[in-house]
């Protein structure tokens, strides 16, 4: 049976996170090198050391879970690990460490892909007021109708009962507000996020994003890679762009995904990064389903 490969999005940064990783390999060592020496910056010392606030902002904690991911993977690979991998998708901004993992972007322009992301999608919620809440419980059907009725958007699709919506706050408390008082929904959390993503809010980093990206040599992947923006593969370099570039304002089709990845009967996966998330998803899909998750250098043994 095949294997799939998945990558952390945003929200599932921790400070600490790759610290044994680069302690404990030189490989490891050499890629966070190279990615303070790509950024400009001491990305490494961040997510080693913190503080959690400068972490948790968007134009930094998009590289450092593509950097993550991106070691992970490679370790793996090295130590002969990723025998009948098949398959590579990504939660947000983790499709691009997916591409990059398949062969699409050399690691540096992935990084680079990436900071210039999270740069724009940073000033996108800075010139705007937005918010997000997830939906616990409840129907697509009955978020769809919600959204339609207060005027914002669907952002995550992650897995059954669990669905976020995002867009101007104003708008978005007024929503939270009817579906607490609907009984529609188990539960009704809004989100501490810097703003309101994978809504059109997000629209002037799409635009910008778009036209960065035509800057980037993209090749066809090496492995089935999964679009947020569809539940399908993208396969050509005009594709991807298209992808990438609808992603930032699009819903991410998570349960998708992984459903279309079942399809192609891939049900044992290797999740890369910190915090367990897209395992907890999977289970939450389809019980049958297994995901062994990667975070510490010692996590490596159970692949």
């Amino acid at each position: 049976m095949s294997k799939g490969i998945l990558f952390s999005g945003q929200g599932a940064q921790k400070v600490g996170m790759g610290r044994s990783l680069a302690e404990g390999s030189d490989t490891a060592k050499a890629l966070y090198a190279k990615a303070d020496d790509v950024l400009g910056w001491k990305l490494s010392e961040i997510c080693f050391n913190g503080p959690e606030e400068t972490l948790t902002e968007t134009r930094v904690c998009q590289p450092a879970l593509y950097v993550m991911g991106y070691t992970i993977f490679s370790l793996l690979k090295s130590a002969g690990k990723l025998d009948g991998v098949t398959l590579a998708a990504g939660l947000s901004l983790g499709e691009l460490t997916a591409l990059a993992a398949a062969g699409s972007f050399t690691f540096e322009d992935g990084l680079k892909v990436v900071a210039e992301r999270g740069r724009l999608m940073q000033e996108a919620c800075d010139a705007t007021d937005g918010a997000m809440a997830s939906m616990i419980g409840g129907e697509r059907d009955a978020v769809e109708a919600l959204c339609a009725e207060h005027d914002v958007d669907m952002a995550n699709l992650n897995c059954p009962g669990q669905i976020v919506i995002s867009g101007d706050s104003g708008k978005v408390a007024r929503a939270v507000e009817a579906a607490k008082a609907s009984g529609t929904f188990r539960m009704v959390v809004p989100l501490k996020v810097a703003g309101a993503y994978h809504s059109r809010l997000m629209e002037p980093a799409r635009e910008q994003f778009e036209t960065f990206l035509q800057g980037i040599d993209i090749r066809e992947p090496q492995l089935t890679v999964l679009s947020n923006t569809t539940g399908k593969p993208v396969k050509s370099p005009d594709e991807i762009r298209t992808a990438l570039t609808r992603q930032v304002v699009s819903s991410v089709l998570w349960e998708d995904c992984m459903r279309e990845a079942a399809s192609r009967d891939v049900t044992e996966f290797i999740e890369c990064g910190p915090g367990a998330v897209l395992a907890g998803m999977a289970e939450r899909t389809d019980r049958s389903w297994t995901v062994v998750s990667i975070a510490e250098l010692a996590d490596l043994e159970k692949a």
